[in-house]
């Protein structure tokens, strides 16, 4: 995942107060100077400019599941995000050395540790599932887990959930229902499908922990920490249960357009556009406007990879970005979209 910030928290009910701060800044003698500039950065650029920018990453992302279809067919999933993190985190190192250099300490390794777990093991199940599954079904699926965080929190916190995020539950169980069952109502689950659901529970339990550990911590250098873990996790895994890709495949084009797309585009990119989008957009309309990552998903996935979908299959769909929109924008009138690194 990208990360978190106070909004995005607060979408979910995850905040504990205005007490809780997360501070972007590269060390802690320039905060009050950081915020000032990315104030003044932001100004710079109208609104309806960021929101495109939030729109144009709900794309990127939604597209990304088409990409990383076609590249399991020739790089196994683990290794593939693998390759995907260990890059994004020598990139986004680079690009905010002096937050590593002022702010990683043990804490924060430990902390973005746990958080790399966490955001690893789901990546390399869900793209384990992806494999036996279409575009479409994987992003929507995945989508679950925005109605699932509440209730995460809950055995965490103690909070209970909202109304509305039972509603929300209700909603995404139907629209689950849809997906799953045959016009006989029998069941047409695929193992890429449980699967799916699974990592969609380890990124809403991703989400709890970051809530849990940004407001103390410089939310870059967690970040960093976490596609370093990440990258650990994904390659160990890839180590052990798969082969590792055939070194000719790297001559492809096609391979290093996709990596590059996953790396540069998914992961670096629209990481930093969502922390700065989310500063200076009103958090209902950056839930939304993220939100649309899971519809993007099927429209490439129809136009790209001839994905069927039937008019059940449509219904159900749409009734689970109902549920997210349900759990995401009607909490406390306001909500924030989580983006996926």
């Amino acid at each position: 995942m990208a990360g978190s910030n106070a909004t995005e928290k607060d979408a979910f009910g995850l905040t504990d107060g205005p007490e809780q701060t997360v501070k972007l800044t590269d060390g802690p003698e320039q905060t009050v100077k950081g915020e000032k500039n990315a104030r003044a950065a932001g100004r710079a650029v109208p609104t309806w400019a960021w929101k495109v920018a939030l729109a144009a990453c709900a794309a990127i992302w939604g597209g990304s599941f088409v990409v990383m279809k076609d590249t399991l067919d020739v790089i196994p999933p683990a290794w593939l995000m693998g390759i995907r993190f260990l890059a994004s985190a020598v990139i986004v190192g680079a690009l905010f050395w002096r937050a590593l250099r002022d702010n990683l300490d043990t804490s924060h390794l430990v902390m973005g540790a746990i958080l790399g777990v966490a955001s690893g093991s789901a990546f390399v199940v869900q793209n384990i599932g992806l494999n036996d599954t279409t575009p479409g079904r994987n992003a929507f699926l995945t989508a679950t887990y925005c109605v699932m965080v509440p209730f995460i929190n809950w055995l965490v916190t103690r909070r209970r959930p909202a109304p509305n995020n039972l509603v929300a539950a209700l909603l995404a169980i139907v629209g689950v229902g849809l997906v799953a069952l045959g016009d006989d109502l029998s069941l047409i689950m695929t193992g890429g499908d449980w699967l799916t659901l699974v990592a969609a529970v380890l990124f809403a339990v991703h989400i709890v922990l970051v809530a849990r550990f940004s407001s103390a911590h410089d939310v870059m250098t967690l970040t960093v920490v976490q596609l370093a873990m990440s990258a650990v996790v994904a390659l160990g895994t890839a180590l052990v249960t798969e082969r590792p890709p055939d070194p000719a495949i790297f001559s492809s084009p096609d391979v290093w357009f996709s990596l590059g797309y996953l790396v540069l585009l998914s992961s670096c990119v629209c990481m930093v556009v969502q922390n700065l989008g989310q500063a200076h957009v009103p958090p209902a309309q950056a839930s939304l406007l993220l939100s649309l990552e899971s519809v993007f998903a099927v429209v490439a996935s129809v136009v790209f990879y001839n994905e069927l979908v039937t008019p059940r299959i449509a219904l159900g769909f749409g009734t689970i970005f109902v549920a997210v929109l349900v759990s995401e924008l009607c909490v406390r009138g306001a909500g924030g979209g989580q983006g996926r690194a």
